[in-house]
């Protein structure tokens, strides 16, 4: 086993800091390896090997966050050199310092999570990827928020085994103080979770459940569905000379007549996906397939714009040779923009999105009596469905059915 122990070597010019170094001995080679750490000679205690600190400092607290990680880094090279030893082969103290310096560059949380986003888009999860990426940047932002005053760097990377409840604790509570909703706080630590649990099963680091004292549930979002007599207003809307507005609202009536069908499914649906009367597709977010009868409200809508000129069916991804998913979602931007218009015209007063005629059909269903587990087979809910569970597979002409008996409403 190795001898490893935390030195400070003094500036050679007076009165500036100087830098924490790993001394590290094995079978009589002694190396040296540089940490980025540096204090002043009053910051260091020689007798017990540590960086210290007066309560009154102006450095306290990044004294302490040096202290905690010269403690993981210590951790990390013991590690290192016990399972090196374990294997029961020879090695050297330059093995160590090697595997020590290749952990750095490849299990800090930036580079693990870069290189699952990587993979997940290489897989065709391109939105997955997205919610990966959107995390990593918004646990950066967090980081560079909380990095010391003393520390250069604004962008430093944290190790996986450097982790903790505290960490996670600090996250949560900065994500409150800028007035973040629990549901998005919660999605962020769950995929932050998720990576973890990754690193664990890979092997990479022991599982010390830092996610233990925050929250990673989901609570119950503000109701979203607009009443049948609502949706009416809005279908009766006279927007001839609003042609911005005519389209949000044919979009958002689209979807709720396509049984509250995602955006992204609506955008991506194609012409040959209907075929006799009916429209055949997989969601985006399951790969589950769908059939949905294709209504005269549908065509009504369909018939008002002119033939995509691309191959999808409806008037969304319009421009061949376009870079699609960002097309997607900007014309789904700029619908949201203008649901909001209308929704201050018939006065609705919650956010009116695309997403609430997903949830207006689901509350129109089960107004008109609609058994649940129809509803759940006419959204598309699988088992990762936060309210809906399936009991069986159901006839399709159920569920249309159901969404025919919505329309009759609407008439």
């Amino acid at each position: 086993m190795a001898s490893i122990k935390v030195k400070f070597r003094p500036s050679i010019v007076a009165d500036q800091e100087g830098i924490i170094y790993y001394q590290i001995i094995h079978e009589r080679k002694v190396r040296q390896l540089l940490s980025d750490y540096k204090v002043f000679p009053t910051e260091w205690d020689e007798s017990r090997s540590i960086v210290t600190t007066s309560q009154k400092s102006e450095r306290k607290s990044f004294i302490l966050s040096i202290r905690e990680r010269i403690r993981w880094d210590i951790e990390r090279l013991t590690k290192i050199d016990r399972r090196l030893d374990a294997n029961g082969l020879t090695y050297t103290v330059d093995d160590i310092i090697d595997e020590f310096n290749r952990y750095a560059q490849e299990y800090s949380l930036f580079n693990f999570m870069e290189s699952i986003i990587a993979r997940l888009k290489q897989n065709g999860k391109v939105r997955t990827s997205e919610t990966y990426k959107s995390t990593l940047n918004s646990f950066k932002k967090f980081l560079a928020s909380h990095a010391s005053k003393e520390d250069n760097c604004k962008d430093e990377d944290i190790m996986l085994d450097c982790i903790t409840s505290e960490i996670m604790e600090a996250y949560e509570a900065w994500h409150k103080s800028r007035g973040v909703a629990p549901n998005t706080i919660s999605f962020y630590t769950r995929i932050l979770r998720a990576v973890y649990n990754r690193a664990v099963e890979d092997d990479i680091i022991e599982n010390r459940n830092p996610f233990r004292k925050v929250y990673t549930g989901v609570d119950k979002t503000v109701k979203r569905a607009l009443p049948l007599a609502m949706i009416k207003r809005i279908k009766m809307l006279e927007l001839t000379l609003r042609p911005s507005l005519d389209y949000a609202r044919d979009m958002f009536l689209m979807s709720f007549y396509l049984r509250g069908m995602s955006f992204i499914d609506m955008a991506f649906l194609k012409k040959t996906d209907l075929k006799n009367g009916s429209v055949t597709y997989r969601r985006h977010k399951t790969g589950q397939q769908l059939i949905i009868e294709w209504t005269d409200e549908m065509q009504i809508i369909l018939d008002k714009y002119p033939e995509n000129a691309t191959d999808y069916l409806l008037p969304i991804i319009r421009n061949p040779g376009t870079v699609e998913r960002y097309t997607y979602r900007n014309v789904g931007y700029n619908i949201n923009y203008n649901l909001k218009k209308l929704a201050a015209k018939v006065g609705i007063n919650i956010p009116l999105t695309l997403y609430v005629a997903r949830h207006s059909w689901a509350s129109a269903a089960k107004a008109k009596g609609i058994p649940i587990s129809v509803i759940s087979e006419g959204l598309g809910h699988d088992s990762e469905a936060t309210t809906q569970i399936y009991l069986a597979s159901l006839d399709t002409s159920v569920v249309d059915k159901a969404n025919s008996l919505i329309m009759q409403s609407l008439k």
